[in-house]
């Protein structure tokens, strides 16, 4: 596949999935694997097999590096004195020892006794402040040139279609993280039950609306409210919340992105005046679903969600990372696929990047080259969507945002949060929390987008369905 006629087919594909809006799963595993293949993540020869990896190829159950400040945190928060960090279960047996040597992926494999629980059992990360980002950004060797021409086939055909819809236009969402307390323990997740050394906030009523105040004064129509699953944060407070902001916000947009509720508590928010809801699936495989999460979340339930807000009325968004720990070429082709029978109004993709205080912080990230190709594919598959370049991507890449926008995305989505919580509202490592991504600097935003021939639309910005 390493001819000029495996990048003709590649783009015969693309062509295709462009006039049908869909392909079949074999398909999407050919396109996907042969791209990851050019960016070095997928294994074999040509790479296009269903199980090639695409996130960190580290074994299964262990994953390990070293921790340093002495010890390594437990899934409960505490510190364990130098002891590695358990994730599902206990640890039985002999302490976690190193193995000598280099595993697939360049980090040490950390050999435990006997690990109890369902899930993967032992995971030591190192905690040295900085991202482990060795494929996030360029991959390992660069892209090829075929590669890279894919890549400009595709995103020359994304951006065609994007604007026979939508024209130049960008939608901006001004983004309020109100809380980072979460009941959930999901393994990649930087607020985390588990995580001890999160520095905790919520935000007030008033401090919210205060920044809806802000926002919309900046030209921002649609507010997303953003948290992790708080158990403060009832039914009966949130549905005060939305309606608050409805009343003193008639003409502005209300997503909501709090995490797995029952279907009589979306009814009630959808009720009381939210329009949007964003939740990602993560990823549409349940073997890697379970990899991802601890036992009592699934994704039977979380794909119940999101068919429970559709048939509500709400917008609604899904999505995945790109290159999470395990995540394969099939993987990948599942999400489409999943994406394709949702049909969503939104969808949120982002590359993987590890989290210093969580089992996954000695993964590779996921790779920005990887999440741009998706981005296009999603534009071709469903040309009325409205997708962010997120705020990972423009941690992955200096210019994500504006890469994003190019590949097909429409949607930016800067931070209204007070300036003392952003940086507390950490999921991942090194978010990009003040500068152009802020809300503040919604000026250098315009000039940026105007830069490469878009301009930000001060409206709702809703799916065309909606208008």
């Amino acid at each position: 596949m390493n001819s000029r006629g495996g990048l003709e087919e590649m783009k015969a594909l693309i062509l295709k999935l462009e006039e049908k809006r869909m392909l079949d799963r074999e398909e999407f595993v050919r396109l996907i694997g042969w791209r990851a293949a050019r960016l070095g993540r997928a294994a074999g020869s040509p790479g296009e097999q269903e199980g090639s990896p695409v996130g960190s190829p580290l074994p299964d159950p262990a994953v390990a590096g070293k921790s340093t400040g002495g010890a390594a945190q437990n899934d409960a928060g505490k510190s364990t004195g130098g002891a590695a960090q358990n994730v599902a279960g206990k640890v039985t047996g002999e302490a976690a020892r190193d193995v000598a040597g280099n595993v697939t992926g360049g980090a040490a494999q950390n050999v435990a006794g006997k690990v109890t629980g369902e899930a993967a059992g032992n995971f030591a990360g190192e905690s040295t402040g900085q991202v482990a980002q060795k494929a996030v950004g360029n991959a390992a060797g660069g892209a090829d040139g075929e590669g890279e021409a894919l890549d400009a086939f595709l995103f020359d055909r994304a951006d065609r279609v994007r604007k026979a819809i939508y024209g130049n236009k960008v939608y901006i969402r001004g983004l309020i993280e109100f809380t980072n307390y979460c009941r959930n323990n999901c393994y990649y997740c930087g607020i985390r039950r588990g995580n001890g050394r999160a520095s905790r906030y919520r935000l007030t009523e008033e401090e919210i609306l205060a920044c809806c105040r802000s926002g919309y004064e900046l030209g921002f129509r649609t507010f997303v409210l953003q948290g992790g699953e708080d158990p403060y944060h009832t039914d009966d407070r949130v549905v005060k919340l939305v309606a608050a902001i409805r009343a003193e916000f008639p003409d502005c947009a209300i997503t909501l992105s709090i995490g797995e509720k029952s279907r009589e508590s979306y009814q009630r928010f959808y009720d009381a005046g939210a329009d949007r809801y964003l939740l990602r699936h993560e990823t549409a495989d349940d073997a890697h679903y379970r990899r991802l999460h601890p036992p009592e979340l699934s994704l039977e339930n979380r794909r119940r969600c999101l068919w429970d807000l559709k048939e509500i009325g709400y917008q609604v968004g899904c999505g995945f990372m790109v290159g999470s720990p395990w995540q394969t070429v099939g993987c990948l082709a599942q999400d489409l696929m999943f994406i394709g029978e949702l049909e969503p109004h939104m969808v949120g993709i982002g590359p993987f990047i590890p989290h210093r205080d969580t089992p996954f912080a000695q993964c590779e990230g996921g790779t920005a080259e990887m999440t741009l190709f998706l981005l296009g594919v999603c534009r071709l598959m469903l040309p009325e969507v409205l997708l962010p370049a997120t705020t990972a991507l423009g941690t992955a890449l200096a210019d994500g945002r504006e890469q994003g926008i190019k590949a097909g995305a429409n949607v930016v989505m800067p931070n209204l949060s007070p300036g003392n919580v952003r940086k507390k509202y950490l999921l991942y490592d090194n978010k990009i929390c003040t500068g152009d991504e802020a809300a503040e600097s919604l000026q250098s935003l315009r000039e940026h987008m105007a830069g490469i021939g878009y301009e930000v639309a001060v409206d709702r910005g809703d799916h065309k369905k909606y208008i």
